[in-house]
């Protein structure tokens, strides 16, 4: 059985031949979140009990994301009224499904847009950076509508400080999409959020600001929470 689920997280891209392999924990909690996939493909349960219970609140600030939002504890922006809609192993297309209820209808006066490392990773399959842009595109022009100010993030740094993660997410693919992402934001007025340059040290991530090559640690998240906030104010003041 362990093999049959192993083959099918190597055939949904959650797995890599040259991995180490995964734990029986971790391939019944990969298979779980593949269940949940399957169920609701975009996500739109994950949050759509809390969105309904919230009030309208002044200077609202979504951070719309992957895994690096989701594992963002709380504590980096206390009291301030930003709310996290990350979720573990999205791509940019499973945003945009969810962009109108997790953004548009919260009705803030910011989106942090911050994808594309699952993209990179095939998680839900291949995926060209031509899609990618189209995905990126379409959220920009869906938040620009409605009057909603956006700042995009770039994708993080990832290293081989613990297992192997430069083979699904090359340094060189994460460098390119985010000079796409850049000159994109410069060509439509968004502000451009460099969280690579303060993870890496040259091509990979500092294995002091990871817990595992890919999230963040405290001290990692704790080099990007000045850079969000310096993004709002930049995307507040134009």
């Amino acid at each position: 059985m362990r093999l049959v689920a192993g083959l099918l997280l190597l055939a949904l891209g959650g797995a890599s031949v040259n991995a180490q392999p995964l734990t029986p924990e971790q391939i019944d909690q990969a298979l779980e979140a593949y269940r949940r996939i399957l169920i609701d493909w975009g996500s739109l349960t994950r949050y759509g009990s809390e969105n309904s219970e919230l009030r309208p609140q002044p200077g609202r600030v979504v951070f719309l994301g992957d895994d690096i939002t989701e594992n963002w504890g709380p504590e980096f922006f206390s009291g301030k009224p930003y709310l996290n809609r990350g979720i573990i192993r999205q791509t940019t297309a499973q945003m945009l499904v969810r962009f109108r209820q997790d953004v548009i209808s919260l009705k803030p006066v910011v989106v942090i847009i911050q994808a594309g490392t699952n993209d990179l990773a095939s998680v839900m399959g291949p995926s060209t950076e031509g899609t990618m842009a189209e995905h990126f595109m379409s959220m920009v022009e869906l938040a620009q509508h409605n009057g909603i100010r956006v700042v995009l993030a770039s994708v993080t740094p990832v290293c081989d400080c613990f297992t192997k993660k430069t083979d699904r997410r090359p340094a060189g693919k994460i460098i390119s999409l985010n000079g796409w992402i850049k000159d994109y934001a410069k060509k439509v007025g968004a502000v451009y959020l460099d969280y690579y340059s303060a993870l890496g040290d040259g091509r990979v991530m500092k294995k002091e600001y990871t817990v595992d090559g890919l999230i963040p640690n405290a001290a990692g998240y704790a080099r990007m929470a000045p850079l969000a906030e310096k993004a709002i104010a930049e995307a507040l003041a134009r």
